[in-house]
């Protein structure tokens, strides 16, 4: 599987699975903007991760959209996911990969170059740097230049951290594959247009199609 363009990340600010959350979800999956949603929910229980997952899950598949599980292998095999991101302290990455054959597998990869080198030698099918920009999700991680993006490391690159509409272009430009977003897709006023918008900074051609 290919990944390009738009890979939006759930907020945590608000449960997925409620009428309310999972509103600004079912407009960025159903824009058709989407290459990946990644679920990643840190403050909710188990039963709770459960019950938004298999809801997104099932969303994502009405749509076509590959749904990546963050840091949990379990709940991707429990809600049939298209696959896991895994960080630096959550788990083996060769062992995850033994556990999801043909699904996807990503890592973050921070600002290390060896790192991303390691993962791929253990099965990661993309790596994740980051934060290209300042963050409010993470205020406190480490900068990743956007050199990162032009090396040549045979899997889809994904650029992570304070990511908006005005400075994504200039990502994509230095090499990205992915950009991924949370706050300035899902606090967008029109969640869905938001999300074209990124999309067709991959692809401008479609940019003046209504």
């Amino acid at each position: 599987m290919k990944l390009r363009g738009l890979y939006a990340i759930t907020p945590e600010h608000s449960a997925c699975a409620t009428p309310a959350g999972m509103g600004g979800v079912v407009a960025a999956v159903a824009s058709g903007a989407l290459c990946a949603l990644q679920y990643r929910r840190k403050e909710a229980d188990a039963a709770a991760r459960l019950e938004e997952a298999r809801a997104l899950a099932q969303l994502c598949r009405r749509h076509g959209v590959p749904l990546i599980i963050n840091d949990d292998v379990e709940l991707a095999l429990a809600v049939g996911a298209a696959g896991v991101h895994l960080g630096r302290e959550d788990g083996d990455l060769a062992g995850a990969r033994a556990r999801l054959p043909g699904r996807l597998l990503g890592a973050s990869c921070y600002d290390q170059p060896a790192l991303a080198r390691r993962a791929i030698a253990a099965g990661a099918d993309y790596v994740a740097f980051g934060s290209v920009f300042p963050s409010a999700t993470k205020p406190g991680a480490v900068r990743a230049p956007l050199a990162l993006f032009s090396l040549p490391l045979g899997v889809p690159k994904v650029a992570i951290g304070g990511i908006t509409l005005a400075n994504a272009p200039q990502v994509v430009a230095a090499g990205a594959d992915c950009i991924a977003v949370i706050t300035d897709l899902f606090e967008a006023p029109d969640i869905a247009q938001r999300a074209r918008d990124f999309a067709n900074i991959f692809h401008p051609e479609n940019a003046h199609r209504p």
